[in-house]
C-alpha cells in the first residue's frame, strides 16, 4: 500500500488498512483513526481493509477520514492518483464490488521494513461463509497465485538475505483450484523448497485441517527446513457448535488430523483459534473446547471471546450471556497457558536452532519464543544454535552455544 501511494505521488498521508473480524476491531479502526488525527492534524488518512470494503459509508463520515479505497484497490497506484481532498462524504468512497475482484500478485514485494521473517500471500479471499464470519464479504472470492509468481517471490526475499518465509492466505488450505492444472498447496511447498534450495526455513500460517492435502503431509513427513508447526483454525470442539458454526470438520477429524501430522513429524507442535461462548453453546460443550486442547495438543491456543458482527447469520443466533463468555474465555485462556507452560518446560535442557529476530530475541523452529542472555554475538536476522536454560514467561531463555554455529 505504501509503495502504491508513493509511486502515485501521494505523500504527507496516512494510510489506515482496516480490520472487519469483530464489531469490537471496527471500533477500534475508528478510535486509532481520531488518535492518529489527533497527533498528526497536517496529514491525510486514507482508509482500505476489510472494514472499509464492508462498511465505507462508516469511514467515509469520519471527519478526520478524507478518502475510503476498497480492499480491491488498495495494492494498486491508479487508485491513488488524483485524489482531491476536500470533497464531500459520498464522494470519498472509492470502494468496487469485492466478488468481482481476481486479481493475485500484485501484492508482491521484495522486503518488509524492520523484518527477519518474510510473509507472502498466495491466496487470497474465501468461497466459504461460516456463521460468524463476515471476512468473504471484505476480501471476495478465493483466489490464488500462480506457483511461478511465489517462486520467485521466494527467490527474491531469499536473495535479500530473508532465512525464513511464512506462506499466509485468507482460506490458505484452499490454494490452487481456480489455477491451470489445479495445484494443491503440498504441491506449492513441495515446488518451493526443489526450486529455492537455499531457502533455510518455510512456514506455513493458518490452515484448516479437513483440506490438508496428501502432498502437504508428505513435505512435512519428508523436509526438514518446512517448519514443524501448524496453526489450526478449530473454532469448537463441540460437533453441535461446529456444525452451526458452519465449519467443515468435527471434533474426531481434528484430532484425527494432529495424531497423524505428529506421527508423521514427531516434533510437529499445533497451535489453533477457539471461540468461547459461540450462540447456544452450553457448559458440556464448552467443556469439549477444553478438552480439545489435550486431545490436539495445542500449545499455542489464541482464544477468543465470541461478540455478535452484524451481518453474520451466527449475530441472529441466540446469544450467551456477556458474563458467562468472559468467565468461558478466561477458564479456555488458562487451559491454554498450562498447556504452554508444560511445553515450554520439556524443551529445558535440550538445543534449538533460533532464527534471531531481535539481536536478544529469537524462535526455535517450533515456534517457541527464546530470550538470549549474555552478549549475544550473533545479529538479527541470523540462525544461531542455542542451549535453552529455563522457562521464560509463555517462551523460553536460552544462550548461544558452540562455535561456527551460525548461519547468514
Amino acid at each position: 500500500m505504501q509503495a502504491s501511494a508513493q509511486e502515485a505521488g501521494l505523500d504527507n498521508v496516512l494510510l489506515v488498512n482496516s480490520c472487519a473480524v469483530t464489531a469490537e476491531a471496527v471500533r477500534q479502526t475508528r478510535q486509532a483513526i481520531r488518535k492518529a488525527k489527533r497527533e498528526h492534524p497536517d496529514r491525510r488518512i486514507v482508509v482500505s481493509g476489510c472494514a472499509a470494503q464492508i462498511e465505507p459509508e462508516t469511514f467515509a463520515r469520519m471527519h478526520e477520514v478524507d478518502f475510503v479505497i476498497g480492499n480491491g484497490d488498495k495494492l494498486a497506484a491508479p487508485a491513488y492518483a488524483g485524489l482531491n481532498f476536500g470533497l464531500e462524504t459520498a464522494e470519498k468512497i472509492r470502494v468496487n464490488d469485492i466478488m468481482s475482484v481476481t486479481e493475485t500478485a500484485g501484492h508482491m514485494v521484495e522486503g518488509m521494513a524492520g523484518r527477519t521473517r518474510a510473509f507472502v500471500q498466495v491466496q487470497n479471499g474465501c468461497d466459504h461463509r461460516c456463521t460468524f464470519c463476515i471476512i468473504p464479504f471484505g476480501r471476495g472470492p478465493s483466489r490464488s497465485v500462480p506457483m511461478g509468481a511465489v517462486v520467485d517471490q521466494v527467490r527474491a526475499l531469499v536473495d535479500n538475505g530473508y532465512l525464513e518465509v511464512v506462506l499466509t492466505g485468507v482460506d490458505l488450505t484452499s490454494y490452487g483450484p481456480d489455477l491451470p492444472g489445479r495445484p494443491v498447496l503440498g504441491q506449492l511447498v513441495q515446488e518451493i523448497l526443489g526450486r529455492v534450495p537455499d531457502l533455510p526455513r518455510l512456514r506455513i500460517s493458518s490452515i484448516d485441517c479437513i483440506e490438508v492435502d496428501e502432498a502437504l503431509i508428505d513435505a512435512f513427513g519428508s523436509e526438514t527446513r518446512l517448519m514443524p508447526h501448524l496453526h489450526l483454525s478449530l473454532q469448537s470442539g463441540a460437533d453441535m457448535i461446529l456444525k452451526r458454526m458452519k465449519r467443515r470438520h468435527l471434533r474426531d477429524q481434528a484430532i484425527v488430523f494432529c495424531q497423524r501430522m505428529q506421527k508423521v513429524r514427531p516434533d510437529m507442535v499445533f497451535g489453533a483459534d477457539l471461540i468461547a461462548g459461540f450462540p447456544t453453546e452450553t457448559d458440556e460443550m464448552f467443556e469439549d473446547t477444553v478438552s480439545i486442547l489435550g486431545e490436539c495438543n495445542i500449545v499455542y491456543a489464541h482464544i477468543f471471546p465470541y461478540s455478535p458482527r452484524p451481518g453474520t447469520p451466527a449475530a441472529r443466533m441466540p446469544q450467551v450471556d456477556g458474563a458467562i463468555i468472559k468467565q468461558r474465555a478466561k477458564a479456555l485462556r488458562q487451559a491454554g497457558q498450562r498447556a504452554n507452560h508444560d511445553f515450554m518446560g520439556s524443551l529445558v535442557g535440550s538445543r534449538q536452532t533460533v532464527l534471531l529476530e531481535r539481536e536478544n530475541l529469537g524462535r526455535t523452529a517450533q515456534f517457541a519464543q527464546v530470550h538470549i542472555m549474555g552478549d549475544p554475538t550473533a545479529a538479527a536476522g541470523t540462525l544461531a544454535e542455542i542451549a535453552v536454560l529455563a522457562r521464560h514467561g509463555a517462551g523460553l531463555v536460552g544462550q548461544i552455544v558452540g562455535e561456527g554455529s551460525l548461519k547468514s
